[in-house]
């Protein structure tokens, strides 16, 4: 068995506006054809991918952060929040006037007012990651598959992702959740735009694991590719890591390398760099 590589998505395989470079496709199909195999391990349910996507070849998909993992067509693990626990999110949600979408391998579902309330947030994420044109994002651009007036009570959650108010929200919802894993994206500490919520002791590091495992593989054969902080545990896991150029700086200084941006061939250089192709 070759390499097995580990292929974070938004700001690695495609830019922070689902753009998807050609370059990083060839990649993925010589390094596939030289005998690695290629798994996307992104915080991405499976619905919120396009063909596109799918139709790069993979060997695999870990979404969720972690939550699910598929290996060749068969689901290796796939850990849900339970239907309690996603009534109490929602419901504590509500009560703290925060909105919120559902991820689940179905579709994205999101509050009521999400579609609004995201607005100037999408807009803040965008422009962090310096694109030009940042003012010009919205829910519609960066998730244009969400569903919204769907019942929000549900049994197929992945996980849950809202807008910070303050900071204080993720504080107080690692307290009154404790039952489930609490983190943060969109920035660090409190810079960060959105919290989300999730099944306990899920990461993408586990889920390397649990794949590792079921394909009787070894360690020393991975290379993780990423571009934020829940990367960092991936990184750790593998052998060795790879940050985008337009990755985050905590990010850039756990990799092992760093490679061009994203929309600079980033993926394709770092192939390159990792002898993949």
């Amino acid at each position: 068995m070759g390499k097995i590589l580990f292929i974070d998505i938004d700001g690695t395989l495609v830019d922070y506006e689902n753009r998807l470079p050609a370059s990083a496709v060839k990649a993925i199909r010589m390094a596939r054809a030289a005998g690695h195999r290629v798994y996307l391990c992104s915080g991405r349910s499976k619905a919120e991918n396009k063909q596109e996507i799918w139709d790069i070849g993979l060997d695999g998909y870990i979404g969720g952060n972690g939550s699910y993992v598929e290996s060749d067509g068969e689901v290796v693990m796939h850990q849900l929040v339970t239907p309690e626990q996603c009534r109490r999110i929602v419901d504590w949600l509500h009560s703290r006037k925060l909105e919120f979408y559902l991820e689940s391998n179905s579709g994205l579902y999101g509050s009521e007012n999400f579609r609004q309330r995201a607005v100037p947030v999408m807009k803040e994420y965008c422009r962090r990651k310096g694109k030009a044109d940042a003012d010009q994002a919205s829910p519609d651009t960066v998730f244009p598959t969400m569903i919204y007036g769907a019942d929000l009570y549900r049994d197929d959650v992945n996980k849950v992702s809202y807008i910070l108010d303050s900071y204080q929200d993720f504080l107080d919802a690692r307290e009154q959740l404790p039952d489930l894993q609490n983190g943060t994206w969109g920035g660090a500490g409190e810079t960060a735009l959105f919290g989300d919520l999730g099944v306990k002791g899920i990461t993408k590091a586990h889920a390397v694991e649990v794949l590792l495992k079921h394909l009787n593989a070894r360690q020393e054969d991975t290379i993780a590719f990423g571009d934020a902080a829940v990367d960092i545990p991936m990184f750790e896991v593998c052998a060795q890591s790879c940050c985008m150029g337009s990755g985050g700086d905590g990010a850039k200084a756990a990799a092992g390398y760093v490679t061009t941006a994203v929309e600079e061939d980033g993926l394709y250089n770092a192939f390159v760099h990792f002898g993949l192709l």
